[in-house]
């Protein structure tokens, strides 16, 4: 494999094509998502059929536009509110004839545009969906039948987002004044930026499991998902232009935040010594005491333990299946120590405020080995998933032990927003941990890897964690990570905070002879930051490594702030115009817990110990 020279499409390092799946093994496969499948459809009915509801009973719109009014609106020029509305978008032509075609749209005022915009963009996942959920009878290749099953779960993710999206912002609306251009409240605009990112994040994962594929599901999903991702990325800059909040990305000290924080003031209640900052501001009270109790003083929901008894079940599966949907309260899954081979065990968005705990590292291993080598997308391949709100892992081993040869290898995928793992391993090479989207917080971990081992689109932060570079491949360099923020106003991306940077045992080993860079740019946005962490002498003096040619290298950013170690030196480091070398505590402090994550204020709930500001 010819490592420098892939193209920014890939991004784990490899070839994505992959052998076909025989006959008979994708008649199973499509067997066992059969009901899944017909529930999609349904569900895809019912919601367009809400969507349009929606559409006609939303109360921001001001006048009613006749059915012949209708008609000649399609063909109308835009009104003044439309023109400046999609002035603010990366796709304006789509942004004016997609509201021109929504009913009532040239006679709403700016503010109403952003609630049609949501609207619209809701109404044509649904269809997509719909459309898309009747394909699965014609579904054979492997790689195909793994893109398809994703895409399917992701626009139903996606139309959550965008439901959560709306009604956020109608309960804004109606607390704010009519004369009021804010559209929201501090915290709440950054709620909905997360869905929206996160909505944009799964149609751009969506699309690219069907890389190096060909065949008819392909294009008609692509014919499917035709200007979806567009038209959520229009939503994403029409709220964020219609707000204060500094999400645009490079350069990000030249725009104001809206946070509804003040920054002296929240420098005073971190200073060293004051217990409020050892706990995140998003986590409740009992969810700390979770996080720092002793197992055996926990009362859990549900035991795992392989040799049964006790009131236990034997398999990780069956304590999910198990779990309730839509939970408001924690519940707590004990998994005994040993080693849990499963199939692709995932907590699905339905499966909310699920913890996890484990006997420990090491102790309690949650583990497999597929592949992209055995025809799955990078998505499909994760030993442990999870999607649903308010999951937490504590005291565990996520492993992917298919080895550097198999490539892209998730061990533990997270897309849920308010994600918290704590003291847990997470073991593959390349591509093991998936910081896939949503709010994120790792700490005190160990994460080990090769090519882009940390990768993803969240908003994500690392405190107190080992990242440990292995051996890759002959020809292959480490590249700790690979963030693909594709869009400017996305509010997302990888800060490693506090950290350790080190190499694992056999690379250091190999000491000189294998380069290890900080990351690479996956897509054009990306984003990503280390900040008084310590680096051993593996990493590479540059830094960074490039993606492919220039791609990239104007519009990403990649900071470092007063790293120390004998990797840490910045004398040799990339010059591109993209980097730079953090030396105001205003900036370096966007990158923080307090600032990047915490504007709704959900970790202190957790209970896990964190640093809110740049203090350690």
């Amino acid at each position: 494999m010819d490592f420098d020279r892939l193209g920014p499409s890939d991004p784990g390092g490899s070839s994505r094509s992959t052998a076909p799946l025989t006959n008979s093994a994708a008649s199973n496969s499509n067997q066992k998502s059969k009901k899944k499948l017909i529930m999609l459809s349904i569900l895809a009915a019912v919601l367009i059929i809400a969507s349009a509801i929606s559409a006609a009973l939303i109360t921001v719109v001001r006048s009613r536009a006749s059915d012949s009014q209708n008609a000649s609106n399609l063909r109308a020029k835009p009104t003044q509110a439309i023109s400046r509305t999609c002035s603010k978008t990366r796709f304006p032509t789509l942004c004016i004839n997609s509201l021109l075609d929504f009913p009532g749209s040239t006679s709403a005022s700016e503010q109403e545009l952003v609630h049609i915009s949501f609207n619209m963009t809701h109404r044509h996942i649904s269809k997509a969906l719909f459309a898309s959920s009747g394909l699965s009878y014609t579904v054979a290749d492997t790689k195909v039948s793994a893109a398809y099953e994703d895409c399917l779960e992701l626009m139903d993710e996606s139309m959550d987002a965008i439901k959560l999206s709306m009604d956020s912002l109608m309960t804004m609306s109606s607390t704010s004044s009519r004369d009021d251009q804010q559209i929201g409240l501090a915290g709440s605009n950054e709620d909905v930026m997360t869905w929206l990112s996160a909505a944009l994040t799964n149609q751009d994962t969506c699309l690219e499991g069907f890389e190096d594929t060909t065949g008819t599901v392909k294009d008609q999903m692509v014919g499917n998902l035709k200007d979806l991702s567009e038209l959520v990325s229009n939503s994403l800059a029409i709220f964020s232009g219609s707000s204060d909040g500094d999400f645009t990305g490079v350069p990000i000290q030249n725009k104001r935040r809206l946070m509804g924080i003040d920054d002296k003031k929240h420098d005073r209640d971190v200073v060293v010594g004051d217990i409020s900052r050892e706990f995140p501001e998003w986590l409740q009270k009992r969810d700390r005491r979770l996080l720092s109790l002793p197992v055996s003083e926990i009362q859990a929901d549900i035991v795992v333990s392989k040799s049964g008894g006790d009131g236990t079940v034997k398999t990780i599966a069956e304590a999910i299946k198990i779990a309730p949907e839509h939970s408001s309260r924690r519940f707590i899954i004990y998994v005994r120590g040993g080693r849990y081979e499963e199939n692709n065990l995932k907590i699905g968005k339905k499966k909310t405020n699920i913890m996890f705990i484990g006997d420990g590292k090491g102790k309690t291993v949650i583990t497999g080995r597929k592949s992209v080598a055995d025809g799955m997308t990078t998505f499909h391949t994760a030993s442990f998933a999870a999607s649903g709100a308010g999951f937490m892992a504590r005291d565990i081993t996520f492993e992917n032990y298919a080895g550097p040869e198999k490539h892209q290898a998730v061990a533990l995928r997270v897309g849920a927003d308010h994600a918290v793992v704590y003291r847990c391993n997470i073991v593959g090479y390349q591509d093991s941990c998936y910081v896939h989207s949503n709010r994120q917080f790792y700490r005190e971990c160990s994460i080990y890897g090769t090519v882009d081992f940390i990768f993803g689109n969240a908003a994500v932060v690392f405190q107190k964690c080992n990242i440990y570079a292995r051996k890759p491949m002959a020809q292959q360099k480490n590249t700790i990570t690979a963030q693909n923020r594709k869009d400017p106003n996305q509010n997302t991306g990888i800060s490693i905070h506090d950290c350790r940077i080190l190499p694992a045992p056999e690379l250091a080993a190999s000491k000189g002879s294998i380069e290890t860079y900080l990351g690479r740019p996956w897509k054009m946005y990306a984003r990503t930051v280390y900040m008084l962490s310590y680096m051993s002498d593996h990493v590479h003096p540059h830094g960074w490594l490039e993606w492919n040619g220039e791609f990239a290298l104007k519009s990403l950013y990649y900071g470092e702030y007063m790293n120390y170690g004998p990797g840490a030196a910045i004398g040799q480091r990339v010059k591109w115009p993209g980097y730079r070398v953090i030396t105001s505590t205003v900036e370096a402090n966007r990158y923080t817990v307090a600032q990047f994550i915490s504007g709704s204020s959900w970790l202190p709930s957790t209970g896990v110990a964190f640093l809110a500001g740049l203090s350690t």
